[in-house]
Parts: structure tokens; sequence; C-alpha cells
């Protein structure tokens, strides 16, 4: 795992779309594996405006989304569905028939794992994951103690999940209290994982996931066995980091990351 620290929020948001972008700009045809919340807003505009003003081309992009609320049709304006297309997808020229997310209002849960997962394989699987990480230390809806082996499937929401996330509803009751998620092994066999965290808030939970022993109670940390992670976040997030100085040494010195300093 490499650790990248920006000065702000801002500039670790431009540094991670500019390596989607060069990523894209490389391989046209790459598929992507896209998170939600937050902190992928400032993202999803970024890559807008990089379609928008330098022409990034997603016309032949693939995607798969890493979660789906269940109960939840795509229309919903709770929808994970619903957020991607506002906030990245109709901003784009990607075609919406090479964007995909579980189906919330799937009638067997079981079998909805089961042909996610078998469409992210037809795909020939994820290029690129993108990831937040959760105040517990969740990727996806990856909640704490979920084996580090899981795949696509439903998983209840812990109460510290639901107190997050319930507010952005506008009834917080209409939060459902379960969700499609890929597994954290669905998540490691991404062939390059790209974690994006800013705040303060996330300060803890982040120095654990990098720096602390791995455990299913953090998610998370199951990317210490991931053979190309990149976790970029600001000055905020990094506060508690104990290898600041080495991460900040490597991104100053290595060659790989020259065009990004």
């Amino acid at each position: 795992m490499e650790v990248i620290i920006r000065p702000t929020a801002e500039s670790a948001v431009k540094l991670t779309a500019r390596l989607i972008a060069d990523a894209m700009n490389a391989k046209p045809t790459t598929t992507l594996g896209l998170a939600t919340g937050r902190t992928m807003e400032a993202l999803y505009g970024e890559l807008s405006r990089m379609h928008r003003e330098e022409g990034l081309d997603f016309s032949l992009a693939k995607t798969f989304n890493l979660d789906e609320y269940i109960g939840l049709p795509a229309e919903n304006v709770n929808s994970y569905r619903y957020y991607m297309n506002r906030h990245l997808f109709n901003n784009i020229n990607i075609d919406k028939r090479n964007t995909n997310l579980p189906n919330g209002m799937a009638a067997d849960d079981k079998a909805e794992g089961a042909r996610y997962e078998e469409a992210i394989l037809h795909a020939g699987g994820i290029d690129i994951q993108l990831l937040g990480i959760g105040r517990d230390g969740h990727i996806g809806f990856n909640e704490p103690l979920s084996s580090l082996a899981s795949r696509t499937r439903a998983k209840a929401l812990t109460p510290e999940t639901y107190e997050q996330n319930s507010p952005l509803f506008d009834n917080p009751a209409d939060m459902p209290k379960r969700a499609f998620t890929m597994g954290v092994g669905t998540i490691m066999d991404a062939r390059r994982v790209l974690m994006l965290v800013t705040g303060a808030e996330k300060a803890e939970i982040f120095a654990k996931a990098v720096e602390g022993p791995v455990t299913s109670m953090i998610s998370a940390t199951a990317l210490q066995y991931h053979q190309n992670v990149v976790a970029i976040c600001d000055e905020a997030a990094a506060k508690l980091l104990t290898g600041r100085g080495y991460y900040d040494f490597i991104f100053q010195n290595e060659p790989e990351w020259e065009p990004y300093r």
C-alpha cells in the first residue's frame, strides 16, 4: 500500500481524478468500480469537469458500483443508482447500459449476489476500484465482522451506519436497514484500488486501516494484503499516521509519482 498525503481535500480529490483519467486515457475500455457518499461527490464533479473541459472519454468504459440499498427502486432519489446518475453518469458520455449496480428490488438476495459477481467476471474484472471508508472502517457495506473472503451479497447494516446515512433521507425512517454490497473478496480482486479519505473525522479509522492489524472488525484493513493500493488523503485525515515521513519520502522521490508532484 502507498499512502499519499495532499495539503487539502480539494488537492486529494484532484490527484485521485487525475489517476483515474490517466488510466482511462491509457485504456479507454477501463472497468471502474465506483463508490458513493459525500467524499465522492467532489471527485465525480472533477471527473465531470475533466470530461467537459479536457475531453476525458467515458464512451467505452464500464462501471460497477459497490452497493445498493435493498428495497429502493432505481428511480428513488435515495437509491445509489439515482445518486450515480445525478453526480456522474448524466454528466459524462458513458453508455448507461455499461453502468452496473445491484438491483435493490431483486426478489432473491442470493441470486442477485451471484448475478452481480457473474457480471463482473463477464466484464473481465475491475481495473480500478474506487473506495471511501466508513467511520467504523467498512468498505462498501462490509460492516464489522464481514468475512475478508466475502462476495457480493445482502448485508444487514449496523446501527452506526444507519445513524450516519439516514439523515440523507428526507424522512430518515425510510432508510433501509439492509443493502447489497460487493464483498471484501470481490473488492480485493480489482487490479488496482484507489482509496480516497478526507476530513479529521476519518483520521483515527484511516490510521487503523492502513497501519493497524488486519481484522474483520475493520474491513478496510484487508487492503493491506492487496498488491496495488494507493490511499490518498488530506492533511486532516493524515494527522494520526505514524509513518508520515516515509509516505512523504516515497511521493517525493519515486519516479512513478513525478508527473503528479
